[in-house]
């Protein structure tokens, strides 16, 4: 981006501070999750440990485990603990333990405790075994990037939404051979709000496709399929998000998946998720995708769903500062940070295009590092398919002058049908011709000093500190609880899940976060 910054100026001096409000604002939701675990935590430690499969009712182990948890006050103990302790007594796997606890042929209460260099030390072959599975996974993925190299940024980005996992591998191939360099398989509606993951492959969703590990694996095979035949990477994405967020980021890791949808807040405002849960599972997300080398896209599109565009901007960015601070906390690095941002201002607003420049151009300039995911207009498509389409021409536009990272592309029938294989061709040719006849635009432009957009993105970063400096002093759950994200409210204690939460006790174990912690030091130190 050097040279590219005299086309804009940023005060960084002020970004400098909206980064240490943001710090802090992070300092405080740390401190209120410190101590605690959840359910979906314990799951995934327990798939981790290589527990899989489906007992004689067809409820997933990991939560026949987590069950037994619960209704024998065992969560603050751990999984890990727990499992270790049966280990010692009768010298089962945990996938063994699994089993014999859903037969009710286990009651762990009536082993002998264990000390902690004890229990690391049984279940110490199945981490090993758990992160060399994510290891292979990333390693495969690698291999397969160096053999069909990625195209340029703005990567191509569509969906595919059947409900059907074998439709979608249709769907998502003959996208790759129309040229979209990433395809997200989206979530069957609500998913987010199940305490579970469905086991196996699914073939009935509505208004998209369970998110589980079987469908992982076969549209990760179909997709492979596809970079051999037209020579070139495609990249997959799926979410890791709602009551199941690191669960879902671990089976994304084991199938090699390249990108979650994992934001700090997006389950808060618009799922009603607890906040605390939601706090504490995202943390461990980002540790397994930052592990697992894996980009997660996060959520402040959305916003401007809900909010007004122009009036709400700096609440984008004050929340990408935000969703900044705790990934770093996690241990991502911002080449893994996709930042969300969207193309919302009303079409019939004089110079909205200008106001759209200057916060496409701003977020770029704020993020240099980090591959931001660009969303389409949506929110003021009317089934008028033919302004629809120019829409999104000017949507195409704004991403190549401002040097987007990740462009999901906008669809002609927005508020008419979920895409036809058509209306994706047609985005793409637009966002294709776009891209190659204005590729070097952006090194062209100079934008006035006191210009339109000059003066735009001056505003929304004042405005952005402004309201991260209130927000560091009130704290992020009262921020939420006032509504100051989204123009969405929600209750501090309230929220579905809540009851998953539960305080740790002395012998609380996770060895897992221990070791992603450490390996991913390792790297940074690596890359210094």
């Amino acid at each position: 981006m050097n040279g590219i910054d005299e086309r804009l100026r940023v005060d960084r001096s002020m970004v400098a501070a909206c980064r240490d409000h943001a710090r802090a604002v992070a300092d405080g939701v740390y401190r209120m999750i410190s101590g605690k675990t959840t359910v979906s935590v314990e799951r995934t430690i327990c798939r981790l440990l290589g527990i899989d499969g489906v007992d004689e009712r067809g409820v997933p182990l990991p939560n026949v485990v987590s069950d037994y948890l619960q209704s024998e006050s065992l969560v603050g103990d751990g999984a890990w603990y727990t499992l270790a302790r049966i280990t010692a007594a009768t010298g089962c796997a945990p996938i063994d333990s699994a089993r014999r606890i859903a037969a009710g042929q286990l009651d762990a209460t009536r082993f002998a405790h264990i000390d902690a260099g004890h229990a690391r030390e049984l279940l110490d072959p199945h981490l090993v075994d758990g992160i060399a599975r994510i290891d292979d996974a990333r390693a495969a993925r690698e291999e397969l990037k160096a053999q069909y190299p990625h195209r340029s940024q703005p990567w191509l980005y569509v969906i595919v939404a059947t409900g059907n996992i074998y439709e979608d591998t249709v769907q998502a191939k003959a996208a790759v051979a129309q040229g979209a360099d990433i395809v997200a398989v989206i979530r069957s509606t609500a998913q987010s709000l199940l305490d579970y993951i469905p086991y196996g492959p699914t073939t009935e969703g509505f208004g998209g496709t369970y998110a589980t590990q079987e469908n992982f694996r076969i549209m990760r095979k179909a997709l492979n399929e596809s970079i051999r035949e037209t020579g070139r990477y495609a990249q997959l994405v799926n979410y890791a998000s709602g009551l199941c967020m690191s669960e879902i980021a671990v089976t994304g890791a084991f199938e090699g998946l390249d990108m979650m949808l994992n934001d700090s807040m997006y389950g808060i405002l618009f799922r009603d998720i607890n906040m605390e849960r939601t706090f504490i599972d995202q943390h461990f997300s980002r540790m397994i995708n930052a592990y697992a080398d894996i980009i997660i896209n996060t959520g402040e599109d959305n916003y401007l769903t809900t909010a007004d565009a122009v009036d709400e901007a700096h609440t984008v960015i004050a929340s990408q500062f935000i969703n900044e601070a705790m990934a770093k906390r996690a241990g991502l690095p911002s080449r893994l940070m996709g930042l969300g941002h969207a193309f919302e201002i009303d079409p019939d607003r004089e110079d909205g295009f200008l106001l759209e420049l200057a916060h496409a151009e701003l977020v770029r300039r704020i993020f240099p590092d980090a591959p931001i995911k660009y969303m389409p207009p949506t929110r003021h498509m009317t089934g008028n398919i033919f302004k629809g389409h120019l829409m999104n021409a000017m949507f195409n536009l704004a991403s190549v002058l401002t040097d987007q990272s990740i462009q999901l592309l906008g669809m002609l029938t927005e508020a008419v049908h979920t895409p036809f294989i058509q209306d994706r061709a047609l985005a793409i040719e637009n966002a294709r011709y776009v891209f190659t006849t204005a590729r070097h635009l952006s090194r062209e432009i100079r934008f006035t000093p006191d210009g339109v957009v000059q003066r735009r993105a001056d505003q929304v970063l004042e405005e952005t500190h402004r309201m991260l400096a209130d927000v560091a002093s009130t704290g992020l759950p009262a921020a939420i609880e006032a509504g100051r994200f989204a123009a969405i409210g929600r209750p501090v204690s309230g929220g579905k899940g809540a009851s998953g939460v539960c305080e740790t006790g002395e012998r609380y174990l996770n060895p897992f976060a221990d070791e992603f912690a450490r390996r991913l030091d390792e790297r940074r130190e690596g890359d210094r």
